[in-house]
């Protein structure tokens, strides 16, 4: 078979290999899996949260290569920081545009960080976050204006803002009628339902379980349309995850410690200055210097993030220098990073030094499921299946990377991402990179 016509990657969030057993028994799944290539023993990155991880799938790079080291940029001075939305604070050639450069026409359904991306029908996942603006104002400035009120006009009716089921059947009404209607080459789409329901639930909650049966709902009528269409034979479905989720039961807030150890002054709640300041990645967080300071203050932060591990070491399992940190593929820019022990996470806010997870409390963001850990933990690890044109057949591929996504499906497009830390996974139909050197047995 030679280069799919149809290219469709599916993202389901927070899916992880401990769902590969009960997304088997799945019909719609279990069926797609007996023509398949997969892996249910694929490494996220590290943070692996959801926007560093998404931006690695599309460049085959690690989060401090391709600079989206965080889902929310380091302003400690704003009360509500703002999220990677834009393209533009991506470093490294992505799949989409290289797509489009080479001829094929891409859409994109609330796939993180690209606003303002070069995609012809796109829909990025952005929110306002400032008082002068509005959902229609930030969608309109960064993605297809037609396209946003096209889709709007046809399905707007199914949203409920970020609600889950809502928002799903929304982007998935919309998948469906772009697939009918614009007949990308490139089909990109970000589902959360999952995610969403283990943040608020627990990760085996049974709300958890019933948005795991709807993705293979889902995944049936994508199949059924391809099928009507008459394009089913000329399309390859990536359907992948993007990081696990891990149960939690308290909180930690390091900036209360930095500020009780005088690296931090604030004034009405504010953040008013700062030798040192933490930005959690949920499972893990970033230990931050103020430019200008990090040789000054270096002993100063070794010594207090010690001594918060001391005081709390169940909440704070190890504790990363910036070279450690620099390997795993985190931000180089860090003065350390913490890794939470099981049960914990971290959040920005100064309130308090601990509390216990209370889904009713007035506090923000206190959540039952929890992401950002480091990607080897046992049982951490997500998913990876293609199927369709181009792909080989029922091949069990093992231990694989989230950064091997990118190349891979660039080679079976038929472009390049140039030089990436990832590698194309050894499931194509006799087809091989543009960088493609190695030979089959090195795969091995």
């Amino acid at each position: 078979m030679g280069k799919p016509e149809y290219c469709i990657v599916l993202s389901l969030d927070a899916v992880g290999s401990r769902d590969f057993e009960f997304l088997k028994k799945q019909p719609n799944i279990k069926e797609l899996l007996q023509q398949a290539s997969y892996s249910e023993e694929v490494m996220s990155v590290y943070p692996s949260i959801t926007y560093p991880a998404h931006t690695s799938i599309v460049t085959g790079h690690f989060p401090n290569a391709h600079g989206i080291i965080n889902n929310t940029k380091l302003q400690p001075f704003i009360k509500k920081p703002d999220w990677y939305w834009i393209r533009k604070a991506v470093q490294k050639k992505t799949l989409y545009e290289e797509a489009e450069k080479n001829g094929i026409r891409t859409a994109a359904l609330l796939w993180p960080v690209t606003g303002g991306a070069h995609i012809s029908w796109n829909l990025p996942e952005i929110l306002p976050n400032r008082p002068w603006q509005n959902q229609v104002s930030v969608l309109i400035k960064n993605g297809t204006i037609h396209y946003e009120l096209d889709l709007n006009k046809k399905f707007g009716y199914l949203r409920e803002g970020i609600k889950q089921p809502q928002l799903d059947n929304f982007v998935h009404a919309s998948m469906l009628y772009t697939i009918q209607k614009y007949h990308p080459g490139l089909m990109l789409a970000h589902l959360t339902d999952v995610d969403t329901n283990r943040h608020l639930y627990g990760v085996d909650a049974k709300e958890a379980k019933e948005a795991l049966k709807r993705h293979d709902t889902r995944i049936g009528e994508l199949i059924s349309l391809l099928k009507k269409e008459g394009i089913y034979e000329k399309t390859a479905l990536f359907i992948l995850g993007d990081h696990s989720q891990i149960d939690v039961s308290h909180v930690l807030y390091p900036n209360f410690w930095l500020r009780e150890k005088g690296l931090i002054s604030c004034k009405n709640g504010r953040v008013r200055d700062f030798q040192a300041y933490a930005h959690n990645c949920d499972g893990s967080c970033y230990i931050y210097a103020k430019k200008g300071l990090e040789k000054k203050v270096r002993e100063k932060i070794v010594w207090a993030v010690r001594e918060l591990q001391k005081q709390f070491p169940m909440a704070i399992k190890r504790i990363y220098t910036r070279a450690e940190a620099e390997a795993m593929g985190a931000d180089k820019q860090c003065a350390c990073m913490l890794e939470a022990g099981e049960g914990w996470y971290f959040l920005d806010e100064m309130e308090t030094l601990a509390a216990e997870v209370d889904m009713g409390s007035k506090r923000p963001h206190m959540m039952k499921g929890i992401h950002g850990y480091q990607p080897d933990l046992p049982g951490y690890q997500t998913i990876f299946l293609a199927s369709g044109c181009g792909i080989q057949k029922n091949k069990k591929i093992g231990k694989m990377s989230l950064i091997d996504e990118g190349p891979t499906i660039a080679a079976l497009l038929g472009i390049s991402l140039g030089e990436t830390a990832g590698r194309v996974l050894p499931i194509l139909d006799g087809k091989r990179s543009l960088c493609y050197t190695e030979t089959e047995e090195e795969w091995k």
